[in-house]
Order: C-alpha cells, then sequence, then structure tokens
C-alpha cells in the first residue's frame, strides 16, 4: 500500500520498464502521456538515454529545454511521475509550465498529487526557478485544487490550439 509519507522523486530505471509502460497505458486513456517520446517500438536503453541528456542539458532537440523526468514512487510502486522543466520555451510558457506531473488512477485522491508537486517546487527552486508556472486543463478540478493547495495564484485561462479544453495557468513563488 502506498503512502503520500513515504513518497519519493527518483530517475526512471532500466529495470521499471514493465512498471512505467503499465502506467503509460493506463494515463493514455485520460490523454495523458506518462512517458514523454515513449513509444512501443524504442529501445529502453533509448528512452533513459533521452532523459538523461534532458537533465543535463545537452544535445537538445529546438523544442525541448532542460528538465529533470522524475518517477513518484511509494511504498516500492511507481504511483506518478514529474516532468521539471528549468526553463520555458514558447510553448511551455503558454500551455506547458515549469512542471509537468500525473498520478496513476488507481492512486489518486490520496494526496500524492500534492506531495509530488511540493517536491518538484523545491528541485525547480534549487535549479534556479524563483516563480514556478504550473497548468491544468480547466476542467480537471482535483489538478487545480492540488496547485492551489501548493500556493498557485490562477494568473489566467486561455484557449490552447488544437484543443477543446482551455488551460488554467498559475504562477506559484
Amino acid at each position: 500500500m502506498s503512502s503520500v509519507t513515504d513518497l519519493r522523486l527518483r530517475p526512471l530505471r532500466p529495470d521499471d520498464e514493465t512498471e512505467a509502460v503499465q502506467a503509460h497505458h493506463e494515463l493514455a486513456a485520460d490523454g495523458f502521456e506518462f512517458l514523454t517520446g515513449w513509444t512501443p517500438d524504442r529501445p529502453w536503453a533509448d528512452l533513459l538515454g533521452q532523459y538523461e541528456a534532458e537533465r543535463r542539458g545537452t544535445d537538445l532537440p529546438p523544442d525541448r529545454v532542460r528538465a529533470t523526468f522524475l518517477m513518484a514512487e511509494a511504498g516500492g510502486t511507481i504511483v506518478g511521475r514529474v516532468s521539471v522543466r528549468f526553463a520555458l520555451n514558447e510553448w511551455l510558457a503558454a500551455y506547458g509550465g515549469h512542471i509537468g506531473y500525473g498520478v496513476r488512477p488507481a492512486y489518486r485522491r490520496r494526496g500524492h498529487a500534492t506531495e509530488i508537486l511540493r517536491q518538484s517546487l523545491v528541485l525547480a527552486r534549487d535549479g534556479g526557478v524563483d516563480r514556478v508556472l504550473v497548468t491544468c486543463d480547466d476542467d480537471n478540478v482535483g489538478s487545480a485544487a492540488t496547485i492551489e493547495r501548493c500556493g498557485g495564484v490562477l494568473e489566467d485561462v486561455v484557449d490552447q490550439p488544437g484543443t477543446t479544453v482551455p488551460k488554467r495557468r498559475y504562477w506559484i513563488g
């Protein structure tokens, strides 16, 4: 049984493939990409290499920024994930923010999202981000409440091209 008190953020490991891919499929039903950049035919080691390059900020494609991609583990189980981005490109500034997180459906409404965001804010600040932008879909009441619980102040709600659901944009810090 997972508990918020033992939740820790850690890098994705070679032995996480089966559980992380399962989580990816679970969140795909919500339209959420759990493993950014993953495809079924992509070698796992290649994906891990991408995340390490993003962490270092080396060899980044033009649409990517330095970021750290971490699993949220509680009770030995992956309950969610987070991407902490240390800069904003045009798309992130408008829609994606500094922190993107997700919690597996079976672990929602237990405080995991709040703890993931709380720990991620510390990482963002340690990485030089003083004011943190966090966004969520306008209809995601749970995520909006999580962001507000962590000090988020709503700046605006914006339409995102190609989607029917606007984005709520919050600043923390």
